[in-house]
């Protein structure tokens, strides 16, 4: 029995990732339909559980066609089956949503689904009655698994290729393995996946488990709860009550879901597998540190601005009013900085108090700042705008004293030199991403400023910046079918960021 055992796990183990991946998405279905079992949802029910278990023919028929070739494997490889996952993978998961809602087209769920697994929220049916709870459960499941994927994907696939930030505090070039960990984990370098899959996968549970419960403590709705707690880890921003407005654990919900907001701010917050000499302590951290510094700066500043509007029209803010602005402040600036785009129930208490409309490109601003490396969170990254704050700051030194000698420690002047170069090549590339795609949208019918929001929300992964950026929110189901398929091409590259999409394309990975 013990050996039988042994032969199936080394037959799971041979399995292409792609397979395994498309496997666990799969299973996962069943859970949707387990919970519209329990609500009487037939139908729903059906198409989850029929979907799941087409989903682990096609990988069983797969496996038998290819049971024996021995598949050639290599990080860049793993890179490309990353890739895979957030562009193919999604046709299959939007097949039972697709079904289960029966009034949209097959893109719109396709669409739905991009959104949901690279964690970017952007919401295309705004009516949150128009899903059923099964299917916001699947949305919020969807992302949360693709939060997941990146937490398990930074340490195993990224690092060891110097990409998504890491090529910051690397040695290596970016996209090419470095010495040591990549290359002697060459003869199976699905052990490294293995082994952070096994390390991450319980604390993602774990730390999940602990909001749901904590949200339910407060009052939370049972659904709401889970979705809102996946949502807060995966930074999807995902809610199956339209936002923080409709949910009823109020502000102690959102002082929860604000702490745990923190996982997206450093790695170091949960693991330290990638952490760089010097910075395994979270207070030493730099991410860390700057990511706090820039909410706490934006909210004072936007407290002052609302402070100064009420006075303006001769309102009067009271004491208590005013810690629930400031609140509402410190909690959207953080959420947008991580990319979840969770609003809180104060933020619009602003606006009523003073008049003043939302500063949506302060919110796009944090945005494309975005959370730490190595994070659920997306965007530049904290990381980078630490490596260029350290060269500009230098740059400076050296215009007042051009004979100074730079007194910053050995890890940072690594960041200040190279790593800034790197991450000013980055943010150029960034840029230019984004002016392809405003470009490309705006061919396909978008206004400039609609264009604008669109790329900044899809190249950031933060798709709730769409409802608040502008005074008008863009409904996103109203896009013709090229802006559509642009949005979910934008998405993509926003989650695995422009290098690894170069990396891709070297002639080293077809060559292998």
């Amino acid at each position: 029995m013990i050996r039988a055992r042994t032969q199936k796990i080394r037959l799971v183990q041979r399995l292409p990732l792609f397979l395994l991946i498309w496997a666990v998405f799969a299973l996962s279905m069943w859970i949707p339909a387990i919970y519209a079992l329990a609500l009487d949802d037939h139908e729903t029910s059906r198409s989850f559980f029929y979907s799941g278990l087409l989903g682990l023919f096609i990988v069983a028929s797969v496996t038998l066609a290819s049971s024996n070739r021995v598949p050639r494997r290599g990080t860049l490889g793993q890179l490309a089956v990353l890739l895979g996952c957030f562009t193919v993978l999604p046709l299959f998961l939007a097949i039972p949503l697709h079904d289960a809602l029966g009034n949209t087209i097959l893109l719109n769920a396709y669409f739905d689904m991009v959104s949901a697994l690279t964690t970017t929220g952007a919401d295309i049916f705004p009516d949150p009655d128009r899903l059923t709870a099964p299917l916001h459960l699947w949305r919020a499941l969807v992302g949360w698994m693709g939060g997941l994927l990146m937490w398990i994907s930074a340490a195993a696939i990224l690092a060891p290729l110097s990409l998504g930030g890491f090529e910051v505090t690397a040695q290596g070039q970016p996209g090419r393995p470095v010495s040591g960990v990549a290359q002697s984990e060459k003869v199976d370098p699905r052990g490294r996946l293995i082994r952070v899959t096994r390390t991450l996968t319980p604390v993602y549970v774990g730390l999940t488990a602990v909001i749901w419960l904590l949200l339910l403590i407060a009052g939370e709705q049972g659904l709401t709860a889970i979705c809102h707690a996946m949502s807060t880890m995966a930074t999807s921003g995902i809610s199956p009550v339209g936002g923080l407005e409709g949910a009823q654990a109020g502000i102690t919900g959102e002082a929860i879901m604000f702490l745990f907001l923190f996982f997206a701010l450093s790695r170091l917050t949960f693991s330290t597998d990638t952490a760089t000499t010097g910075y395994s302590r979270l207070d030493k951290d730099p991410e860390f540190r700057i990511g706090l510094l820039i909410a706490l700066t934006v909210a004072t500043l936007l407290f002052f601005r609302v402070w100064a509007g009420v006075n303006e029209i001769g309102g009067t803010m009271y004491p208590l009013e005013a810690v629930h602005v400031f609140w509402g402040m410190v909690f959207t600036a953080l959420s947008f900085l991580t990319t979840a785009g969770f609003e809180s129930a104060n933020w619009n208490d602003a606006q009523q108090l003073s008049g003043l409309g939302t500063p949506g490109l302060i919110l796009m601003g944090l945005a494309l700042i975005g959370g730490g490396v190595a994070t659920t969170a997306g965007g530049v990254k904290l990381l980078r705008v630490f490596a260029l704050y350290l060269n500009g700051a230098r740059e400076i030194d050296r215009l007042i004293y051009p004979s100074s000698v730079s007194g910053v420690g050995g890890g940072n002047r690594r960041i200040q030199s190279d790593g800034a170069f790197i991450a000013w090549i980055f943010l150029m590339m960034f840029a230019l991403t984004a002016a392809l795609f405003n470009l490309l949208l705006a061919m396909m019918g978008s206004g400039f400023e609609q264009a604008m929001v669109l790329t900044v929300a899809a190249l950031s992964t933060t798709g709730p910046v769409i409802e608040l950026a502008t005074d008008i929110p863009i409904r996103l189901v109203d896009l013709p079918v090229g802006a559509k398929l642009t949005m979910c091409a934008a998405m993509v590259i926003g989650r695995l960021e422009t290098l690894a999409i170069i990396a891709l394309i070297t002639p080293t990975l077809w060559r292998d």
